[in-house]
């Protein structure tokens, strides 16, 4: 047995865990028992204190986990430095019925990410790269578009880059192939342009952490995984934490994750051999450890803790509160940073509220284990409560009917690649991301409309006639995101014949195939097989993934030339007509 299982075997018995206690056999304890003063020495602040009516309340959340074959998590919270909630509920492995401990190592996922980032903070404050370095300089084969993309602008989400699954998956890669840094990097080094000009915008990108990771193992020369260890965990005192590039390697305490099904639960495959945005295995205790320098830093980590939390705005000025590797935020007035996590059926979520010292730790081995919702319920229970000033919207009237069914009608964004509908139902205005989940739209007293249960803002841009020609959405007071107005088409306007073809990605070296199908268009490939198209507007088709949205490109013939794909996190992949 252990030193490490020994002293989470005393955590669940000074927890008093009866269900995980009944289901583990204690007797190897006896063999060590010597140690229990070591243990005791080894963290005497082991545990503070919380009401034993915050304890019942966290305990609520969870309890369901502990149903018959069921997997868990383990749950954590540190309040000003000492651990004053501890326990894990379900079972590790279903195949063998092993329950969950505190001790046990879940896959945490993008909360990983904050990691690499402090790796490029501790090499920027060794002087050894800036931030703001082209990651070309670092990286010298990778093509010219890189030249404007920094470090800074990867740890933002801000790069432009083309993400590794989205990317991957449009160039034939199934869910379930092994995929590592040397993978996405073939891809990254035949990338022909980004998604958008770094600084814009923000896009969840893995790419720009994988990319970070190869960058710290160049200026290091010392492999990501050893590094971090001795860099990183080890210092913080993170003991059972560790970054896994060999998904297949038989590792002790690690938990098994499942993905939820109508039936119950299958297991889900481990492919996942790449570093820097995941694929860190770590407890719960270790991500408290972690957690507490955020307020209560390290000796001489402080600069490195205070640069993590580093926000820039966008080109345009306006803020983005992804910082480097953590969220910056609020929650009820308080200061948060924090970052989830999802992978398989893994679901991870890491927040700490500095000012009240406070950290919470959910960490899941299923598909729908909510830790993100599950933290917040715990949050609620934990936090003093703080007066917020909430500004009432006032109720308006609605416009006349004929002004409202001015502003009817289908809208598309270009530069996302979405669509959305404006309805009238019953003299009120309903705003719809798709025709069957529509939300009301409220009106305010300077002709826009808030989206109900939400901080969604809709106004409209007429022409000179009055027409409605663009409506402009924006979400907590960010830039507007535009939709043009566009008129409806159905398939019935289709000549799938036009289409037919091969169509070429010499980015992804793959080809996707339209075919006519009784009359209606779809593509094919060789590896994700047929996949449905559903035309939107002209020349716009929304498909099945990977290839999300489809534009048809025509040379000055009119003639079909080829196609760019979007889906998500990769935009405008240009495929050529053969």
């Amino acid at each position: 047995m252990s030193f490490r299982l020994l002293k989470n075997y005393l955590t669940l018995k000074l927890m008093n865990n009866s269900t995980e206690i009944n289901n583990i056999n204690l007797f190897p304890m006896l063999r060590y028992f010597a140690f229990v003063s070591i243990i005791l020495l080894y963290n005497p602040t082991l545990f503070g204190q919380i009401t034993q009516e915050h304890t019942q309340k966290i305990d609520a959340l969870f309890t369901n986990w502990n149903a018959p074959n069921h997997p868990g998590g383990a749950i954590g919270v540190m309040q000003d430095g000492k651990v004053v909630y501890s326990k894990a509920f379900g079972l590790a492995s279903l195949e063998y019925l092993v329950p969950n401990t505190t001790g046990t190592l879940f896959n945490v996922a993008s909360v990983s990410k904050q990691f690499t980032a402090m790796g490029i903070v501790l090499l920027e404050l060794q002087g050894k790269l800036s931030v703001d370095d082209p990651v070309s300089k670092h990286l010298t084969d990778l093509p010219e578009i890189a030249d404007k993309v920094t470090i800074r602008h990867m740890l933002h989400h801000t790069s432009g880059f083309r993400s590794l699954h989205a990317l991957l998956g449009m160039a034939g890669w199934r869910g379930n192939d092994m995929r590592t840094n040397d993978d996405l990097y073939r891809f990254v080094k035949n990338q022909k342009e980004l998604n958008f000009e770094p600084g814009e915008e923000y896009l969840y990108c893995n790419t720009g952490f994988m990319l970070a990771a190869d960058i710290i193992e160049k200026v290091t020369g010392e492999e990501f995984t050893a590094w971090t260890k001795k860099e990183i965990f080890e210092p913080l005192g993170m003991y059972d934490t560790y970054v896994e590039e060999f998904p297949s390697r038989v590792i002790a305490q690690n938990a098994t994750s499942y993905a939820t099904t109508k039936t119950g639960f299958k297991r889900e495959i481990d492919y996942w051999g790449y570093v820097g945005s995941g694929n860190i295995h770590a407890t719960t205790l270790d991500l408290l450890k972690w957690g507490e320098n955020f307020y209560n830093p390290t000796k001489d980590w402080e600069k490195a803790f205070e640069r993590l939390q580093t926000l820039d705005n966008f080109n345009n000025g306006n803020p983005n509160n992804y910082a480097f590797g953590v969220r910056v935020d609020a929650y009820k007035g308080h200061k948060r940073i924090s970052h989830s996590g999802s992978i398989g059926g893994f679901r991870a979520m890491f927040v700490t509220y500095p000012e009240q010292k406070l950290t919470i730790v959910v960490l899941t081995n299923f598909s729908r284990g909510n830790p993100g919702g599950n933290t917040l319920k715990i949050s609620d229970i934990l936090l003093p409560q703080k007066e917020e000033k909430v500004e009432a919207r006032q109720a308006f009237p609605y416009p006349e009917t004929k002004i409202l069914e001015g502003i009817v009608g289908h809208y598309w964004n270009s530069q996302q690649k979405n669509t959305r509908q404006i309805i009238l139902k019953d003299d009120s205005l309903f705003f719809a991301t798709n025709s069957n989940n529509p939300s009301p739209l409220l009106p305010d007293n300077k002709e826009g409309f808030y989206v109900a249960n939400s901080a969604t803002y809709v106004n409209f841009e007429k022409d000179r006639t009055g027409k409605t020609i663009r409506m402009l959405v924006s979400n907590n007071g960010n830039v507007p995101q535009k939709y043009e107005s566009y008129q409806e088409v159905s398939d019935a306007d289709l000549k799938p014949v036009d289409y037919v073809g091969e169509f070429y990605s010499s980015e992804l070296m793959t080809s996707y195939f339209l075919t006519d199908n009784a009359g209606k268009l779809q593509a094919y490939h060789n590896r994700h097989g047929d996949i449905e198209l559903e035309l939107i507007k002209t020349d716009v088709f929304d498909a099945d993934y990977p290839l999300g949205t489809i534009e048809i490109l025509r040379n000055k013939r009119g003639k079909v030339s080829g196609f760019k794909a979007t889906n998500g996190r990769a935009r405008n992949v240009v495929f050529e007509k053969r």
